[in-house]
């Protein structure tokens, strides 16, 4: 390589000395960079949040009726399935789990609806950790625990010992809660148990919304869904659940579609900014590689020279984009605490390959100009 450190020297200087072109060069990859994170991160942002409850709530099983393609579309079980279920060879224990939708009266008159889950009275399985009071008193009478997340302040920020009302009946709120991730619909979260949710919200004559399952063994996961199959229903571990709500997010509905198209127009903007600003680079500095190739520069080098002036802008965009795209999301989570977005490592690594791809298209061109130059042609001109 150090045969090539003065030709990339050369380079380096033909590129940055012409600061306008440069300039316009890394804002149009920066600006097609952030646009790719940005969306992207988004995207990652819904998915992780519309699995929030089978991640805060940890169960290594889930137990539901195959029609159910996410959290919020749940669908009640008869309650012998639980009996069932508790009698699989291979199932250490099973516990009920009621999720559904209330509408909350608070002190000033105004209506919130929340999300209601019924943790099982016997053992609260799946109970959130608290930041302030005991889990003990949620079996006290009325006794609800609020999660503290983005969406806490639209119950006026209650306290311990609060009081509100859930569907014309009184609650009061035992424990304030904070939850490893926050929900996607913009709806706070109550935590009560089991036979509270279904006393004080409506419901259908079957009550069991999920069934969570601890294997004794991994290997009784398999056991474990062949059996519940054969009774009709449908048992998937977390990462399968996860996957499932991702699928239906991404191809059942219009938000993975929508971010895909702008995620291809970002591309689009990037490569046409960035390739014709560098063809027109090129053409302005052809009289130097003409000089460069008489003096015997070989065109291998001139190619390396012109695939380093592409990779280097390319490689200096991409740092700048990311870091905009991260500096916009953490002062918009500021203002806005239920935004979102997130970047992943699948977000930067793909905005990475969509760069690499904006400079090799860009610099195609730039090699077959430059690679026709006749050195003589530019003298004689």
């Amino acid at each position: 390589m150090k045969k090539y450190r003065g030709i990339l020297r050369i380079a380096y200087k033909l590129l940055i000395n012409d600061r306008g072109k440069f300039s316009a060069l890394l804002i149009g990859i920066t600006f097609a960079v952030f646009l790719i994170v940005q969306m992207t991160s988004m995207f990652a942002g819904i998915l992780d949040r519309s699995s929030a409850t089978v991640t805060n709530i940890g169960a290594s099983v889930w137990v539901m009726d195959p029609s159910v393609n996410t959290v919020a579309n749940s669908i009640p079980m008869p309650d012998y399935l639980l009996d069932a279920v508790r009698s699989m060879p291979g199932v250490r224990y099973a516990v009920p789990l009621y999720s559904g939708g209330g509408l909350v009266k608070l002190a000033d008159g105004s209506y919130q609806p929340v999300t209601v889950l019924g943790l099982d009275d016997t053992s609260l399985f799946g109970r959130p950790q608290l930041e302030a009071g005991r889990i003990e008193d949620v079996f006290a009478e009325n006794g609800f625990i609020v999660v503290k997340d983005a969406e806490y302040a639209k119950l006026r920020s209650p306290r311990i010992g609060t009081e509100f009302q859930i569907n014309d009946h009184r609650a009061i709120v035992t424990g304030i809660a904070k939850v490893a991730s926050n929900g996607l619909f913009g709806v706070p979260t109550l935590y009560t148990t089991y036979s509270r949710a279904t006393q004080y919200l409506p419901n259908s004559r079957f009550t069991t919304t999920y069934i969570l399952v601890e294997p004794k063994r991994n290997m009784d996961v398999a056991t474990i869904k062949h059996d519940v199959a054969r009774l009709g229903y449908l048992a998937l571990t977390e990462t399968e659940f996860n996957q499932r709500i991702a699928d239906f997010y991404k191809y059942q509905t219009g938000v993975g579609t929508n971010i895909l198209l702008m995620t291809v127009f970002s591309f689009i903007v990037g490569l046409s900014i960035s390739g014709q600003t560098f063809y027109t680079f090129i053409l302005e500095n052809l009289d130097k590689f003409g000089a460069l190739k008489a003096i015997g520069a070989k065109n291998e080098e001139l190619v390396l020279m012109i695939l380093f002036q592409a990779g280097f802008t390319a490689l200096t965009g991409y740092g700048l984009g990311v870091g905009l795209c991260s500096a916009v999301i953490a002062l918009v989570r500021l203002r806005i605490p239920d935004y979102a977005a997130i970047v992943t490592v699948g977000n930067l690594l793909l905005a990475f390959a969509m760069v690499l791809l904006i400079a090799a298209i860009s610099s195609y061109a730039g090699v077959r100009r430059v690679l026709r130059i006749d050195p003589f042609e530019i003298f004689r001109g």
